[in-house]
């Protein structure tokens, strides 16, 4: 897969002799990106550029993506054939890493049988228009957050900074996502004001693949950077 696969290119107009740009697959307000580390280091560049300024450069002139929007993507392990390690900076623009894993034997009979007349996916529905995300992302902003609440987050945040197993810690913008993730966890649960709970039980899918551990360069595995993230969030004093 080229870079122009995903942001598009310019194609040549035989009827006016002129380059019209053709906008790729990118120009989307939600994008799935299915295995992600399969692409090549210049496509995952060219994505980096749109998840960070929500912008794609092509031949020298900048076209702005539309609002809302959001990548998600899934993942194949490393020690996969054909797989590139992600840049550090675009791991961090992933807001949250959820592990998959197999679906429980009563959810996979369901697939079974919901694909026993054709394929369930093309019967899907909207359920949300993309002014109504917005104002979901808007209510999410409002959300009042304790100075207490912050001062733990970015106790937790400042322990992977200075925690003798990790070579890099959490950004600065991994700590404002556990904040954007803390409000909208408590604006689904019906609060208006955050809590600590909504912190720790978020911690480590915002932050477990921002940070580095030493044994990465040793083949640490996922699971093993998870529980270090969470040793450090129990360790951190959580406000009463």
């Amino acid at each position: 897969m080229l870079p122009a696969d995903v942001t598009g290119s310019s194609l040549l107009n035989g009827r006016t002799q002129e380059f019209t740009f053709s906008p790729g697959p990118i120009f989307a307000n939600i994008v799935l990106a299915d295995e992600i580390n399969r692409a090549t280091p210049r496509t995952q560049s060219a994505l980096l550029e749109a998840m960070s300024e929500q912008q794609v450069s092509v031949d020298g002139r900048t076209h702005a993506l539309p609002r809302p929007f959001m990548v998600i993507a899934t993942q194949n392990p490393v020690e996969f054939e054909g797989t590139y390690p992600l840049p550090e900076s675009q791991l961090d623009r992933f807001l949250l890493r959820i592990p998959v894993g197999y679906p429980q034997r009563e959810i996979e009979m369901d697939v079974l049988t919901s694909h026993r007349d054709g394929e369930p996916v093309e019967q899907l529905e909207a359920v949300l228009d993309c002014e109504q995300v917005e104002r979901l992302q808007e209510a999410v902003r409002q959300v009042r957050v304790d100075d207490a609440i912050n001062a733990y987050l970015l106790d937790i945040v400042s322990a992977t900074r200075t925690c003798d197993d990790l070579h890099v810690g959490v950004s600065v913008r991994g700590g404002l996502a556990l904040y954007r993730a803390a409000q909208s966890a408590a604006l689904v649960a019906g609060r208006d004001y955050v809590v600590p709970d909504d912190v720790k039980q978020l911690a480590v899918p915002v932050l477990a693949h921002r940070v580095i551990s030493k044994g990465y360069l040793h083949g640490a595995e996922r699971e093993a950077i998870e529980a270090l993230v969470e040793r450090l969030v129990d360790e951190a004093p959580a406000p009463a």
